[in-house]
């Protein structure tokens, strides 16, 4: 009833995004993006697919991940707008490229936010069995959508305390794990031969090296989030200044929370008994009878789910209305409410999700949880090939005017080539691998179908015009 009762308010005329989130909201809304039930629940299933080096996926996946957003930090600094990297492929690549890669974006996070939902159901099924999951993911559904419907102040500091929660939470993993390992707490005791867990009867790769790469497009849903930076710009007080510094910030935050706790947990648990039916940290904890510290993880964990989704709505509402900026969708998407809510879009967006939601009550959680964290990565992979690509085409024009810039990428273009093509040798092995196959199908349409479609009405209207 808000919604809509702002809606009514804001249809004579187009409002604009309120600038409502600091500093402190940007860093932690990227990083809530990024940390959700997809890494706790997916780094099980990486270790158990990949084996004892799973921390080194992560490792690689955070290299990607820090040259996409540097490229990204460069574009949103020197043009803050609405769909940062939407605005930007449309100016420096194509039209018809960014109607793709914006509604593939788009998609991508369509996709996420129930596999989110679903994650949580899939934990909360762990303390009451009795309630089936796909229960627990409508209410999950159901809060986040309360969330996005209310100005971004209020979702700023909303979503800047459920990822404070992630970031306490993985912290006090790191810090149980070291009381474990040197004998301080836990029953049986740790012993140091158990580091054989990372070098295994079959050595770090037990299941061949290609498998690292086989599985990397879901490893990639996991980073996907960390882009918002460029979408909260239109939205910050000094773009200039929050936006690279929450680039540092998220890149610091990566390691400390990514590749430390994974490297930990393959000390902790072999990684055959890791999966994607339960929670590989949780498991960890009960295997030296930390039992309350592993139910209060689990349950924690829930903020993840919530604050990775709430990420994921944001997003996608935002990129949905810089594409009816460009008339790249539907004009009335632009609408925005007196209170700064980009309404239809928000309407449009959850009306989506919500049909996901519904869809998932007929199939197995785990199987659905997968396949959906495989295609938002393959989709999500896009947009970032995307970024790179755009901040490629952004410096030659800016060479050529000889103009200065605020914030510049590192080693350019060498490193910016490298993120671009790493990506595109991700996305192709896809086809190897029958698990992740999916991705690549429904991948693929999600971006030439918009761009098709968006070259016929292009045509249409140049001969209406003439």
């Amino acid at each position: 009833m808000v919604l809509l009762k702002n809606a009514k308010k804001s249809l004579p005329a187009f409002n604009s995004l309120q600038r409502g989130l600091s500093s402190r909201h940007i860093g932690l809304i990227a990083l809530g993006g990024i940390i959700g039930s997809s890494y706790f629940l997916g780094t099980g299933y990486l270790l158990n697919e990949v084996g004892p080096c799973a921390f080194l996926a992560y490792v690689l996946g955070g290299i990607i991940s820090y040259l996409t957003l540097a490229c990204l930090a460069e574009l949103a600094v020197a043009s803050p707008s609405q769909g940062s990297f939407v605005h930007a492929a449309a100016t420096h690549v194509s039209s018809s490229w960014a109607c793709g890669v914006g509604w593939s974006y788009w998609c991508s996070w369509v996709i996420f936010i129930p596999s989110e939902c679903i994650g949580g159901g899939i934990i909360m099924n762990s303390f009451v069995p009795g309630v089936p999951i796909y229960i627990w993911a409508l209410f999950f559904g159901l809060v986040i959508s309360l969330c996005n419907i209310f100005p971004v102040k209020i979702f700023g500091e909303s979503e800047f305390w459920l990822a404070l929660c992630k970031i306490v939470l993985i912290v006090g993993f790191c810090l149980i794990s070291f009381c474990i390992i040197f004998g301080w707490m836990g029953s049986p005791k740790y012993s140091f031969e158990q580091a054989q867990f990372l070098e295994s009867v079959k050595g770090l790769f037990p299941n061949g090296y290609s498998v690292l790469f086989f599985n990397m497009v879901i490893l990639m849903a996991n980073f996907q989030g960390s882009e918002i930076i460029g979408l909260t710009a239109s939205e910050a007080h000094h773009p200039e200044i929050a936006v690279p510094k929450s680039l540092r910030k998220v890149s610091y935050r990566i390691i400390g929370l990514y590749i430390i706790p994974t490297f930990l947990l393959g000390l902790l648990l072999p990684w055959q008994e890791a999966g994607l039916a339960t929670n590989a940290f949780s498991e960890a904890l009960e295997k030296y009878g930390l039992t309350t510290f592993a139910s209060i993880f689990s349950f924690v964990i829930i903020t993840g789910a919530i604050s990775s989704a709430n990420s994921g709505v944001y997003a996608t509402i935002r990129t949905l209305l810089a594409l009816a900026e460009r008339g790249m969708a539907p004009t009335f998407f632009r609408r925005i409410s007196v209170s700064g809510v980009p309404v239809f879009a928000t309407i449009f967006t959850l009306i989506a999700v919500w049909g996901l939601l519904f869809f998932s009550v007929f199939g197995s959680a785990d199987s659905i949880y997968a396949k959906l964290l495989a295609i938002s990565g393959f989709t999500g992979s896009i947009c970032w090939i995307s970024i790179c690509w755009s901040q490629l085409h952004f410096r030659r024009h800016f060479k050529e005017v000889g103009a200065k810039l605020t914030y510049r990428m590192p080693l350019y273009p060498y490193l910016t080539h490298f993120a671009i093509w790493l990506q595109v040798f991700i996305l192709l092995v896809v086809l190897w691998n029958p698990d992740t196959r999916v991705s690549f199908y429904f991948g693929c349409p999600a971006v030439v179908v918009p761009i098709v479609l968006y070259k016929y009405f292009a045509k249409k209207r140049t001969k209406l015009n003439f």
